[in-house]
């Protein structure tokens, strides 16, 4: 029976090497081939024998040939790519470092109140009847806001008033017996110098005449007694009719008409508002610096009213009038640390209110020849701050820097920087220590132009 042979064909589909191109490769590469795949040679040196390879069908040699070949191919066409290109050196925004005389801003968070604060309350009880101004309006000082019941202290004032009646009809008797007991002890002194009457007779003139006298006077007390009641009444009468006690704005009223009143009763308040005062805390240390900057007491206390004070309100305006520095607390406030100042700013209008929230800024010095950088530009690592500066052949170099006060978005350099430096403000991520950069001059924010000058461009 005849022997079947197996012929095993790779399958190479993907490989597109032709026959011819086996055969130029020639028997020395093919055989080094076959001996790097580990496959014997088809032809093997003379004086040598291989009954395996004889038995070997010269397609299965044909088809390693192919594979190898195609192994060269692929090899020699991916060894011949060239490798990518370098990237360009990255794009940072530079700015240069500026030298300028720089007004040092600080702020604080303040409170505004009226320059005046008058808590209305009564001073009688009594029911409420009615309300003569409207809730928000301006009052003078003396309108009349509120009325209280008087009938009660018209009732008074009459009984007092009666009282000093009876009083001083007690006392015009008095007064007449008084009369009739001198006149007796003018009479009785020479009759009884002449004997002509007992001694007694004129003791006992004298002594009514004492008596007599006494009683005017009590007469007299009792008169200015029932006065200081007639005048207590009056008052009282007088306090039913509840006034502003100061030009300002009055409040919401507190109590309705009809409610029964007494004098720890508050009635509304009314405020002065023009000018109009605010409350903002500096801290110690912030006080402290001042101090040491203005050493001498004389020359600060005459500095600080002309300290002027900036007020921005709660929506980010500013308002227009400026406000003057007014006094320092006596104190610092244990609790927070902080030192209690107050301002004056000019309120025409009643634009502003007590209460209202606001922003206090001043100048309290000017930095002469300060170095800005943009804020951006500055990195913080554990406490130390630095920047990244571009030499002149595009060179990065980061340095320690030492920053002071910020001005709007800028930072003062202290040391480390020097006028001309060119600073990285946009791309710090992007530069090491000794890169190379392509720097970019920050452009200014372009200008928005108003609407209806750019109106009457587009026509």
């Amino acid at each position: 029976m005849r022997r079947r042979e197996m012929i095993y064909r790779p399958i190479f589909s993907n490989l597109n090497v032709s026959e011819q191109t086996l055969r130029c490769l020639g028997r020395e590469r093919f055989t080094i081939l076959c001996s790097m795949f580990n496959v014997p040679s088809p032809n093997p040196e003379p004086g040598t024998r291989n009954p395996e390879q004889r038995s070997m069908p010269s397609k299965y040699f044909a088809s390693v040939a192919l594979a190898m070949a195609g192994a060269i191919v692929l090899f020699s066409v991916g060894c011949g790519k060239s490798g990518p290109p370098k990237p360009p050196p990255p794009e940072v925004v530079v700015v240069q470092v500026e030298q300028q005389d720089v007004p040092i801003w600080k702020e604080w968070i303040g409170t505004l109140d009226g320059l005046v604060n008058a808590q209305i309350k009564p001073q009688v009880t009594g029911y409420l009847l009615r309300q003569t101004y409207t809730d928000g309006a301006f009052v003078k000082k003396g309108q009349l806001l509120f009325e209280i019941d008087p009938r009660t202290f018209q009732a008074a004032l009459d009984q007092a008033k009666g009282k000093l009646a009876n009083a001083e009809g007690q006392l015009a008797t008095a007064q007449a017996n008084q009369i009739k007991a001198q006149q007796d002890v003018t009479r009785y002194a020479p009759l009884a110098k002449e004997q002509a009457i007992p001694q007694q007779d004129l003791d006992n003139a004298i002594q009514a005449n004492e008596a007599a006298k006494a009683q005017v006077a009590a007469a007299k007390a009792q008169i200015e007694a029932a006065k200081a009641q007639v005048q207590s009444a009056q008052l009282d009468i007088g306090f039913t009719k509840v006034v502003s006690l100061i030009d300002g704005i009055a409040g919401i009223a507190q109590a309705q008409i009809g409610d029964l009143v007494s004098q720890n009763a508050l009635l509304t308040t009314v405020s002065t508002v023009d000018p109009i005062k605010v409350y903002f805390p500096v801290s110690e240390r912030e006080y402290l610096e001042y101090v040491k900057d203005h050493p001498d007491a004389a020359n600060r206390a005459a500095a600080e009213p002309q300290l002027q004070l900036q007020l921005v309100l709660a929506d980010g305006s500013v308002y227009p009038k400026k406000g003057i520095f007014s006094l320092a607390d006596r104190q610092v406030d244990v609790k927070t640390g902080t030192l209690r100042l107050q301002g004056i700013f000019p309120n025409p209008g009643n634009v502003l209110r007590p209460g209202q929230y606001a922003r206090i800024r001043a100048v309290i010095k000017t930095a002469k020849g300060a170095l800005l950088v943009p804020q951006r530009a500055v990195t913080e690592q554990q406490g130390n701050y630095q920047v990244a500066v571009v030499s002149s052949n595009n060179t990065v170099e980061i340095r320690p820097v030492k920053v002071g006060e910020r001005v709007g978005t800028q930072w003062i350099i202290e040391t480390g920087l020097k006028p001309g430096d060119r600073v990285v403000a946009e791309g710090t991520q992007k530069v090491r220590p000794g890169a190379i950069v392509t720097p970019k001059p920050l452009e200014a924010p372009a200008q928005v132009k108003p609407e209806s000058a750019a109106k009457n461009e587009s026509r």
